[in-house]
């Protein structure tokens, strides 16, 4: 157990794979076994191939989060909020499981933004993602909005976008703010979310890592773990 009464936490995609959903770099991972699929997740890329939106709207409709439940990992942070001894829960994914395991939105911050909501590029409409999914059971295989014609994506941050500020000004509250920082299931390669370990090293905090492959911060550390999220979490939380 984490002998702290204030911690900070950051999800990676590795919290969610005892879920059913795929992590990016993974052995199994989307980008390691479809190096291709990266088009998708670029928004130059995005805009300018309807191809591209194509393939990308057909990966969304087959998306597993829109069944997939939280695991024990997610139920473990949600026992930490619980006991009054988390100031943030910083999180790199998209899925949803963390707000659906019980925690609270307020301290939940969506680095990456959310599957579960569609921005439309132009007139920055935003509409719930259960509006288009039966669009694209239709038949739509590039849906447009339904108000300015404009190319609409998931409210998720591509590479090439830039992160809500607010967010990430919370997140840096949340890190500053802790005694200890702990990093979940995060390859811990993008930045800026991977700057928040160098926010809590800087001011002397503990690093815990628990993810399943090596890290640039794992010398940094003071603690890192390779064992199963799902297993692993609630006995260092709770």
């Amino acid at each position: 157990m984490i002998d702290a009464e204030r911690i900070a936490v950051l999800t990676g995609a590795g919290i969610s794979t005892a879920s059913g959903i795929p992590d990016f770099r993974g052995p199994q991972g989307l980008w390691t076994k479809n190096p291709a699929a990266q088009a998708m997740f670029d928004i130059d890329e995005y805009v300018a191939s309807r191809a591209v939106r194509v393939e990308a709207w057909k990966h969304r409709l087959a998306a597993p989060a829109w069944s997939a439940e939280p695991n024990p990992g997610h139920l473990a942070l949600v026992e930490l909020e619980r006991q009054g001894r988390l100031t943030g829960l910083i999180t790199q994914n998209v899925d949803g499981l963390h707000q659906k395991a019980g925690s609270s939105p307020g301290l939940v911050h969506e680095l990456h933004g959310t599957v579960w909501q569609v921005d439309c590029l132009e007139c920055a409409r935003r509409i719930p993602m259960a509006d288009i999914l039966p669009r694209l059971e239709a038949g739509d295989d590039d849906p447009a909005c339904e108000v300015c014609g404009g190319i609409l994506k998931s409210a998720t941050v591509s590479f090439g976008q830039s992160l809500d500020p607010r967010v990430l000004d919370a997140a840096v509250a949340a890190t500053e703010a802790a005694e200890v920082f702990l990093a979940v299931g995060t390859s811990l390669q993008v930045y800026p979310a991977a700057g928040l370990c160098d926010i809590a090293l800087r001011t002397g905090k503990p690093l815990i890592i628990l993810n399943a492959e090596p890290t640039p911060y794992d010398e940094q550390a003071t603690t890192v773990l390779r064992t199963p999220i799902e297993t692993t979490l609630p006995g260092l939380v709770t």
